[in-house]
């Protein structure tokens, strides 16, 4: 048996044993920070208001109930027709 191959594999595995990870040092440096552009910004008071009002005008809707309620509501056939060939158009 030759003993420095025993010290060389000896030496191999105390190199690999793994260390207790050292706590992190605190020091005053300067932090990275974030700023925002002011296009950025008002995107996210856009987001805000559409997300605050309301997904059905209860108003206007109020307002046709009462209309087809009392049977007053009138829509015209052709005025119907044309808004309709209007959207066939924007999607075709």
């Amino acid at each position: 048996m030759r003993i420095e191959a025993y010290s060389q594999v000896q030496q191999i595995y105390s190199n690999n044993k793994i260390s207790r990870p050292q706590a992190a040092k605190k020091t005053n440096e300067v932090r990275d920070t974030v700023s925002f552009s002011s296009i950025g910004k008002d995107i996210q008071v856009a987001k805000q208001a559409v997300n605050s009002a309301p997904d059905v005008r209860e108003d206007v809707v109020a307002k046709l109930k009462a209309a087809i309620k009392n049977g007053t509501y009138d829509v015209s056939g052709e005025a119907f027709a044309d808004k309709l060939l209007a959207k066939y158009e924007e999607f075709a």
